[in-house]
């Protein structure tokens, strides 16, 4: 089922951001672009993400953000959506 229609982005490819680490409806944007047009599908999002473990989250909560910072890809390392597509 689509989450963002403007994009066509689906429910499982969501699910798969977020277990490649996307934790947040942002995060989910940046890999997506979904929530960046109407921006009626954030709230979608937000459900499907839930309020489980992150493990983003969990290393700023213990303090560890270089270890969140290092866990970031290069701009450049991740394909254009059209390449991935």
């Amino acid at each position: 089922m689509y989450v963002c229609s403007c994009f066509g982005i689906t429910e499982k490819q969501v699910k798969e951001h977020a277990e490649a680490g996307a934790c947040t409806p942002r995060q989910i944007a940046s890999v997506s672009k979904a929530g960046t047009d109407c921006g009626s599908c954030v709230r979608r999002i937000q459900g499907l993400l839930g309020r489980g473990a992150c493990p983003r989250r969990e290393l700023l909560e213990n303090g560890n953000s270089a270890a969140v910072l290092a866990a970031d890809p290069v701009p450049g390392d991740r394909p254009a959506l059209d390449e991935a597509a």
